[in-house]
Protein backbone atom coordinates (compact mmCIF):
# COMPACT_ATOMS: atom_id res chain seq x y z
CA UNK A 1 0.00 0.00 0.00
CA UNK A 2 1.19 3.42 -0.46
CA UNK A 3 0.08 6.29 1.63
CA UNK A 4 -2.26 9.09 1.32
CA UNK A 5 -1.92 11.28 3.97
CA UNK A 6 0.97 12.51 5.39
CA UNK A 7 1.28 14.83 8.36
CA UNK A 8 4.71 15.74 9.70
CA UNK A 9 5.55 17.97 12.99
CA UNK A 10 1.94 19.08 13.01
CA UNK A 11 1.45 21.88 15.48
CA UNK A 12 -2.05 23.71 16.85
CA UNK A 13 -2.54 25.97 19.93
CA UNK A 14 -5.83 27.87 20.37
CA UNK A 15 -5.46 31.67 21.92
CA UNK A 16 -8.24 32.93 23.99
CA UNK A 17 -8.63 36.68 23.04
CA UNK A 18 -11.20 36.77 25.81
CA UNK A 19 -8.59 35.78 28.44
CA UNK A 20 -6.03 37.60 27.68
CA UNK A 21 -4.78 35.94 25.37
CA UNK A 22 -3.84 32.65 27.08
CA UNK A 23 -2.86 30.30 25.10
CA UNK A 24 -3.69 26.29 24.55
CA UNK A 25 -1.80 23.69 22.61
CA UNK A 26 -3.36 20.90 21.47
CA UNK A 27 -1.10 19.40 19.20
CA UNK A 28 2.93 19.90 19.18
CA UNK A 29 5.24 17.80 16.42
CA UNK A 30 2.18 14.98 15.38
CA UNK A 31 3.66 12.83 13.00
CA UNK A 32 1.37 10.01 11.30
CA UNK A 33 1.40 8.91 7.95
CA UNK A 34 -1.92 6.56 6.76
CA UNK A 35 -1.94 4.34 4.10
CA UNK A 36 -4.04 4.35 1.31
CA UNK A 37 -7.45 1.52 2.16
CA UNK A 38 -6.73 2.02 6.17
CA UNK A 39 -8.97 2.21 8.56
CA UNK A 40 -7.75 4.46 11.24
CA UNK A 41 -9.37 5.49 14.92
CA UNK A 42 -7.89 8.23 16.72
CA UNK A 43 -8.06 8.23 20.40
CA UNK A 44 -6.98 9.89 23.32
CA UNK A 45 -8.77 11.25 26.42
CA UNK A 46 -10.69 14.47 26.53
CA UNK A 47 -9.18 17.76 25.65
CA UNK A 48 -6.41 15.93 23.75
CA UNK A 49 -7.39 17.42 20.11
CA UNK A 50 -8.80 14.32 18.89
CA UNK A 51 -11.72 16.20 16.62
CA UNK A 52 -9.16 19.25 15.96
CA UNK A 53 -7.06 16.88 14.39
CA UNK A 54 -9.65 16.26 12.23
CA UNK A 55 -10.86 19.57 11.37
CA UNK A 56 -7.22 20.06 10.96
CA UNK A 57 -7.15 17.75 8.02
CA UNK A 58 -10.35 18.91 6.66
CA UNK A 59 -9.08 22.14 6.43
CA UNK A 60 -11.44 23.57 8.72
CA UNK A 61 -9.03 24.67 11.40
CA UNK A 62 -5.63 26.26 9.98
CA UNK A 63 -2.28 24.62 11.28
CA UNK A 64 0.25 26.73 13.66
CA UNK A 65 3.30 24.76 11.80
CA UNK A 66 3.94 21.61 10.49
CA UNK A 67 2.21 19.91 7.27
CA UNK A 68 -0.87 17.72 5.96
CA UNK A 69 0.17 16.21 2.65
CA UNK A 70 -2.58 14.75 0.88
CA UNK A 71 -2.80 13.01 -2.34
CA UNK A 72 -5.27 14.87 -4.30
CA UNK A 73 -5.55 14.10 -8.19
CA UNK A 74 -2.57 12.16 -8.28
CA UNK A 75 -0.34 14.86 -6.91
CA UNK A 76 0.54 16.07 -3.04
CA UNK A 77 -1.31 18.65 -1.63
CA UNK A 78 -0.29 20.62 2.00
CA UNK A 79 -3.78 21.08 3.41
CA UNK A 80 -1.89 23.12 6.03
CA UNK A 81 -0.65 25.98 3.14
CA UNK A 82 -3.52 25.57 0.58
CA UNK A 83 -5.78 28.44 -0.53
CA UNK A 84 -9.25 28.20 0.34
CA UNK A 85 -9.97 27.93 -3.21
CA UNK A 86 -7.58 24.52 -3.32
CA UNK A 87 -9.02 23.40 0.01
CA UNK A 88 -12.47 23.58 -1.63
CA UNK A 89 -11.49 21.43 -4.45
CA UNK A 90 -9.75 18.89 -1.98
CA UNK A 91 -13.46 18.67 -0.39
CA UNK A 92 -14.96 18.52 -2.95
CA UNK A 93 -12.94 15.19 -5.19
CA UNK A 94 -11.27 13.72 -2.36
CA UNK A 95 -11.77 14.38 1.03
CA UNK A 96 -15.34 14.14 3.25
CA UNK A 97 -16.47 14.28 6.79
CA UNK A 98 -19.04 13.01 8.70
CA UNK A 99 -19.68 15.15 11.64
CA UNK A 100 -22.17 15.14 14.55
CA UNK A 101 -24.10 17.77 13.72
CA UNK A 102 -26.08 19.43 10.51
CA UNK A 103 -26.47 23.03 9.67
CA UNK A 104 -29.63 22.99 8.34
CA UNK A 105 -30.92 25.68 5.26
CA UNK A 106 -33.91 27.41 4.91
CA UNK A 107 -36.13 25.56 2.90
CA UNK A 108 -34.03 23.30 1.61
CA UNK A 109 -35.68 19.19 1.28
CA UNK A 110 -34.08 16.39 3.25
CA UNK A 111 -33.58 14.27 -0.08
CA UNK A 112 -31.44 17.67 -1.74
CA UNK A 113 -29.40 18.15 1.47
CA UNK A 114 -28.37 14.54 1.21
CA UNK A 115 -27.91 14.88 -2.50
CA UNK A 116 -25.95 17.75 -2.82
CA UNK A 117 -22.20 16.46 -2.70
CA UNK A 118 -23.08 14.56 -5.61
CA UNK A 119 -24.81 17.59 -7.63
CA UNK A 120 -21.47 19.52 -6.94
CA UNK A 121 -19.99 16.61 -8.75
CA UNK A 122 -21.73 17.07 -11.57
CA UNK A 123 -23.94 13.89 -10.95
CA UNK A 124 -27.26 13.65 -12.75
CA UNK A 125 -30.27 14.82 -10.61
CA UNK A 126 -31.80 11.89 -10.16
CA UNK A 127 -29.50 9.55 -10.06
CA UNK A 128 -28.33 11.68 -6.89
CA UNK A 129 -31.91 11.89 -5.32
CA UNK A 130 -31.43 7.72 -5.93
CA UNK A 131 -28.66 7.54 -3.36
CA UNK A 132 -30.41 9.81 -1.08
CA UNK A 133 -33.23 8.43 -1.11
CA UNK A 134 -31.69 4.85 -0.45
CA UNK A 135 -29.43 6.43 2.68
CA UNK A 136 -32.40 7.90 4.00
CA UNK A 137 -34.16 5.06 3.88
CA UNK A 138 -31.12 3.13 5.42
CA UNK A 139 -31.19 5.17 8.36
CA UNK A 140 -34.51 5.15 9.09
CA UNK A 141 -35.65 8.53 7.65
CA UNK A 142 -39.48 8.39 6.82
CA UNK A 143 -40.33 8.83 3.38
CA UNK A 144 -43.00 11.59 4.37
CA UNK A 145 -39.85 13.54 5.53
CA UNK A 146 -37.68 13.71 2.63
CA UNK A 147 -39.46 16.25 0.54
CA UNK A 148 -39.24 18.90 3.98
CA UNK A 149 -36.37 20.49 4.97
CA UNK A 150 -34.29 19.11 8.34
CA UNK A 151 -34.62 22.26 10.23
CA UNK A 152 -38.11 20.58 11.43
CA UNK A 153 -36.79 17.33 12.36
CA UNK A 154 -35.79 16.15 15.28
CA UNK A 155 -32.25 15.92 16.78
CA UNK A 156 -32.02 12.46 15.72
CA UNK A 157 -33.26 12.85 12.39
CA UNK A 158 -31.25 15.67 11.64
CA UNK A 159 -27.98 13.68 12.98
CA UNK A 160 -29.12 10.60 10.67
CA UNK A 161 -29.90 13.32 7.66
CA UNK A 162 -25.98 14.74 8.49
CA UNK A 163 -24.73 11.25 8.55
CA UNK A 164 -26.63 10.09 4.95
CA UNK A 165 -25.10 13.74 3.55
CA UNK A 166 -21.72 12.50 4.22
CA UNK A 167 -21.93 8.83 2.73
CA UNK A 168 -23.77 10.07 -0.08
CA UNK A 169 -20.69 10.77 -2.48
CA UNK A 170 -17.51 8.03 -2.08
CA UNK A 171 -14.08 10.05 -1.54
CA UNK A 172 -10.46 8.40 -0.98
CA UNK A 173 -10.50 9.74 2.03
CA UNK A 174 -13.57 9.80 4.80
CA UNK A 175 -13.03 11.56 8.22
CA UNK A 176 -15.42 10.73 11.00
CA UNK A 177 -16.30 12.37 13.82
CA UNK A 178 -18.11 10.42 16.79
CA UNK A 179 -21.49 9.33 13.71
CA UNK A 180 -22.97 7.65 16.32
CA UNK A 181 -22.78 9.54 19.34
CA UNK A 182 -26.41 9.69 20.79
CA UNK A 183 -27.89 7.46 17.89
CA UNK A 184 -29.91 4.41 19.51
CA UNK A 185 -28.69 0.60 19.24
CA UNK A 186 -30.38 0.39 15.72
CA UNK A 187 -29.27 3.25 13.98
CA UNK A 188 -25.77 2.95 14.96
CA UNK A 189 -25.86 -0.57 13.46
CA UNK A 190 -27.43 1.14 10.31
CA UNK A 191 -24.09 3.60 10.13
CA UNK A 192 -21.88 0.73 11.20
CA UNK A 193 -23.21 -1.35 7.85
CA UNK A 194 -22.30 2.22 5.91
CA UNK A 195 -18.74 2.21 7.51
CA UNK A 196 -18.32 -1.35 6.08
CA UNK A 197 -19.67 -0.38 3.08
CA UNK A 198 -16.90 2.23 2.48
CA UNK A 199 -14.37 -0.09 4.20
CA UNK A 200 -14.89 -2.38 1.02
CA UNK A 201 -14.43 0.17 -1.58
CA UNK A 202 -11.11 0.80 -0.24
CA UNK A 203 -11.99 4.50 1.25
CA UNK A 204 -9.40 5.41 3.17
CA UNK A 205 -11.17 5.92 7.05
CA UNK A 206 -10.20 7.97 9.64
CA UNK A 207 -12.55 8.12 12.99
CA UNK A 208 -12.83 9.72 16.41
CA UNK A 209 -15.86 6.78 17.85
CA UNK A 210 -17.39 6.86 20.82
CA UNK A 211 -16.03 4.09 22.61
CA UNK A 212 -12.71 1.22 22.76
CA UNK A 213 -15.90 -1.21 21.07
CA UNK A 214 -16.58 1.05 18.06
CA UNK A 215 -12.76 1.80 17.47
CA UNK A 216 -12.08 -1.82 17.35
CA UNK A 217 -15.08 -2.74 14.82
CA UNK A 218 -14.40 0.48 12.49
CA UNK A 219 -10.26 0.47 12.14
CA UNK A 220 -7.39 -1.61 11.51
CA UNK A 221 -5.20 0.39 13.83
CA UNK A 222 -5.69 3.38 16.64
CA UNK A 223 -3.64 6.49 16.87
CA UNK A 224 -3.73 7.13 20.50
CA UNK A 225 -2.45 11.15 21.19
CA UNK A 226 -2.49 10.71 24.53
Amino acid sequence: MAPILKIRKLQKTFTLHHQDGAEIPVLENFTASIEKGEAVAISGSSGKGKSSLLKLIYGTYRAGGGSILVRHKRTWADIAQAEPHDIMDIRQHTIGFVTQFLRCVPRVPAEVVVAEPLLERGEEESAALRRARELLAHLHIPERLWHLPPSTFSGGEQQRVNIARGFSARFPILLLDEPTASLDKKNRKRVFELIEEERGSGTTIIGVFHDAAERRKASDREINLD
